[in-house]
């Protein structure tokens, strides 16, 4: 199987635009995008911001919600998606996020910039400022339903162990400090779902650099199996606090040759705030 390329430089993505091929996508607050963006860029934070449990009803509804923003912002599915934030690093993988959800409707073709609006910026390559005119479209909804993992399958996997929970939340949530990246107590309940294996988010991104991108999918595939016993043919379910953060960990193991690998979309926002679902509340001592 030819893999699919996700991750794309700022010089692969600005000659997608002079080749008027790629419709690009800022999931920044627009103050920021309104402020400077990428030339022809148009604007949707609510990539970033929209919350979703994983019940029948919850996820049509979040079909339908993506279905008309991303045609109000002109993709219909039959052209190149290029997402990006501010960062790699600074917004718990907003831009993945995108990435994961056009994957999840059924669009084909998305990617993402690599390192993000400042990467792009610090080539040198052009930005511009104000609103942007937008031609709508009718994008093609055409969901993906084994990319993401419902709290059923996630209480499944739970109980019979078949698949790996990989929790890549930040530390102060995966040992118990913390329910959430929103404040401590912003969720009901503080842990981690019983068995999950941790590995930090932060940890596929290579700080080494002055501007943070993905580490090389070697260096992502042997921190998976050395360290962590995850190895490409496993089944992973990956969860966060709102399947930001899962996404970018999603990508990276995509990267790195994962097939057999889902989002629990959901994630410690839904799970945590129902009581009759199992919970590590322990707090973890290493």
């Amino acid at each position: 199987m030819t893999k699919r390329k996700i991750l794309f430089s700022p010089q692969e993505v600005h000659q997608l635009i002079e080749q008027e091929a790629v419709v690009v996508i800022d999931v920044r607050d627009t103050e920021f995008f309104e402020e400077e963006h990428i030339p022809g860029a148009v604007n949707a934070p609510d990539i970033f911001y929209y919350l979703s449990d994983t019940t029948p009803e919850a996820l049509l509804a979040l079909q339908q919600k993506f279905k008309a923003l991303l045609s109000e912002i002109g993709v219909s599915g039959s052209e190149k998606v290029i997402l990006y934030e501010e960062s790699m690093d600074s917004r718990y993988g907003s831009s993945c996020r995108g990435y994961w959800l056009l994957s999840y409707l059924g669009h084909p073709a998305a990617g993402v910039l690599n390192g993000g609006f400042v990467a792009w910026a610090a080539a040198g390559l052009p930005v511009a400022g104000g609103r942007a005119e937008v031609a709508a479209a009718e994008f093609n909804l055409n969901p993906r339903l084994t990319l993401l993992a419902t709290k059923d399958e996630v209480l499944q996997a739970i109980n019979d162990q078949t698949t790996i929970l990989l929790d890549d939340r930040d530390s102060e949530e995966w040992v118990g400090d913390s329910s959430s990246p929103y404040g401590i107590d912003y969720a009901p309940r503080k842990g981690r779902l019983p068995g999950a294996k941790w590995i930090e988010w932060y940890e596929f991104m290579d700080q080494s650099t002055p501007i943070p991108v993905f580490k090389p999918a070697q260096e992502i595939r042997s921190l998976c199996q050395t360290q962590h016993n995850l190895n490409p043919d496993d089944d992973i379910i990956i969860y966060c606090f709102k399947g930001a953060r899962a996404s970018n960990t999603y990508v990276a193991l995509k990267e790195a040759g994962y097939e057999n690998v889902k989002v629990y979309f959901g994630s410690w926002n839904e799970w945590s705030r129902d009581a009759a679902l199992p919970i590590d509340a322990e707090k973890y001592a290493g």
